[in-house]
């Protein structure tokens, strides 16, 4: 285990400590715990945060920050799977199918509240790809030739586990972004992660 990984987990577990205090506790200097939690800060890790002294001078505690969450076990994934398959179970595919449009209905809005109504399409896509990628989809446009068309292409699927047991929420991803982006333009998904390509990808042009 890398020493940068031993500090997070240190940190995990211990809660909030000083640079000397972690050094006792993985059995380095003080110095060489400093060297790793200032790197750590410039990856956003970790943070540090004056707490007064006894004597006058404050102690600097060091403690994560939410983006570290990335290095520890994560079963949203498996609790999503789950839920879907319960649901499914108990109430039927109708309500499942249900929930996915009310998902879907909240997507969009958020959506629009973020994409001008009246913008270019370039304009709407590049917008579309970089909230698409603050969820974690690693998005970008691409312009298609001299015509009015732009791929649209996802190189990370964050709920790809989920998807892969509920095809409704890849379904109702393309309705969103054909709903989004309105009936003059259309949208074609021509790659799938699901069905094993590298990456999600949508040719979308605007019909003439």
């Amino acid at each position: 285990m890398s020493p940068s990984k031993r500090i997070l987990d240190q940190l995990k577990t211990g809660g909030s400590t000083s640079a000397a205090g972690l050094g006792e506790a993985l059995g380095i200097t003080k110095m060489a715990a400093l060297q790793h939690l200032h790197s750590l800060e410039e990856q956003g890790l970790v943070k540090r945060e004056a707490k007064p002294g006894s004597r006058g001078r404050p102690t600097l505690l060091w403690s994560l920050t939410s983006a570290s969450l990335k290095f520890f076990p994560d079963a949203h994934a498996e609790l999503a799977v789950s839920l879907i398959s319960c649901l499914n179970e108990t109430l039927g595919p109708d309500a499942l199918d249900k929930l996915i449009k009310a998902r879907s209905r909240h997507q969009l809005q958020n959506y629009r509240n973020e994409i001008k109504a009246t913008s270019p399409l370039g304009e709407k896509l590049e917008a579309l790809a970089a909230i698409r990628s603050r969820e974690g989809y690693m998005a970008g446009v691409e312009k298609l030739g001299d015509r009015n068309s732009y791929l649209l292409a996802e190189r990370h699927c964050p709920i790809c586990i989920a998807a892969t047991s509920c095809t409704g929420l890849c379904r109702e991803e393309l309705s969103v972004f054909r709903k989004l982006l309105g009936d003059k333009v259309e949208v074609k998904r021509t790659e799938h992660i699901v069905a094993g390509a590298p990456r999600c990808a949508y040719e979308v042009s605007a019909i003439r």
